[in-house]
C-alpha cells in the first residue's frame, strides 16, 4: 500500500549531494584519503561531513598547523576530478524535467564548479538558480543558502519545499521557515515529522496554477507486524 503527501509550494528547493546526485563512493574516497595523510578516524569524519562545507570539516578535524586553505583546496581538486561511481538518485533526471523554469533552484554546500561537474557526471541539468559554497558566507545548517534561493525566485521561504538528505541541511532548511522533505533513510533530529520519500521517484509535479505547484509524495506504509 501507498499512502500519499500532498504539498502546495511556489518554489522547490534541492540539495545536491545524496539528493539529487549520489556521490556517496566520491565523498568517502576523499575523506578517507583525507583521514589517512593526517591519523585521523575516517568514520569519525563521514558521521559529520555530509551535507557541510569542505573547508568547515577540514577545519572542524585537521591537526595543529595543517594549513586548512591549502588542505581545503586539495581536496576540492581531487573531488572535481574524481566522478567515478557518480549517478543521479533515482527519478532525479524525470523529476529536473517536468518542473517549470525559475521555480526550482539547487542549493549545495559543493562549490560551484564541483556542482558543475557531478551534475553532468549524473547526467543532470544544471538549475536555472544555483546557490554553492562559493555564494554564501556560511554554509548549513545555516540557512543562508535557502533564504537566498527564495529570494532569488521571489517567493516567501515558507513557501517553499527544500529536499534534504542530511542533518546539517535539514536544520537550515528549518531555519529558513521552510517545509523540509527527507530524501532517503536519514533518520537524525532534524528529520521528524518531516515527509520522507525514499528517492525521487516517489515525487510527482503536475504543474502550476497561479503560481503554485502541486506536489505529491508516496511512500510505502510501515509494515505492521
Amino acid at each position: 500500500m501507498t499512502s500519499r503527501t500532498a504539498l502546495a509550494p511556489e518554489a522547490l528547493l534541492f540539495d545536491m549531494d545524496g539528493t539529487l546526485v549520489d556521490s556517496t563512493v566520491v565523498v568517502e574516497r576523499t575523506w578517507r584519503r583525507f583521514a589517512r595523510r593526517h591519523g585521523l578516524d575516517a568514520e569519525r569524519i563521514l558521521h559529520t561531513a555530509h551535507g557541510r562545507r569542505t573547508g568547515e570539516t577540514v577545519a572542524r578535524y585537521a591537526p595543529a598547523g595543517v594549513d586548512v586553505a591549502a588542505e581545503t583546496a586539495r581536496l576540492v581538486a581531487e573531488e572535481v576530478e574524481d566522478v567515478d561511481g557518480i549517478v543521479p538518485v533515482p527519478g532525479a533526471a524525470e523529476l529536473l524535467a517536468c518542473l517549470p523554469s525559475g521555480r526550482w533552484a539547487v542549493v549545495t554546500s559543493a562549490g560551484r564548479e564541483l556542482t558543475h561537474r557531478r551534475m553532468a557526471a549524473a547526467g543532470l541539468p544544471l538549475p536555472p538558480l544555483l546557490v554553492s559554497a562559493d555564494d554564501v558566507r556560511e554554509g548549513k545548517p545555516s540557512p543562508e543558502g535557502y533564504l537566498a534561493a527564495a529570494a532569488a525566485l521571489d517567493v516567501h521561504p515558507a513557501s517553499a519545499v527544500v529536499f534534504e538528505d542530511a542533518e546539517a541541511g535539514l536544520r537550515a532548511a528549518a531555519a529558513a521557515d521552510a517545509t523540509a522533505v527527507v530524501v532517503g533513510t536519514y533518520r537524525g533530529p532534524a528529520a521528524e515529522g518531516c515527509p520522507r520519500v525514499r528517492d525521487l521517484r516517489e515525487v510527482t509535479v503536475t504543474g502550476a496554477t497561479q503560481g503554485v505547484l502541486r506536489v505529491s509524495l508516496g511512500h510505502p506504509e510501515p509494515v505492521r507486524g
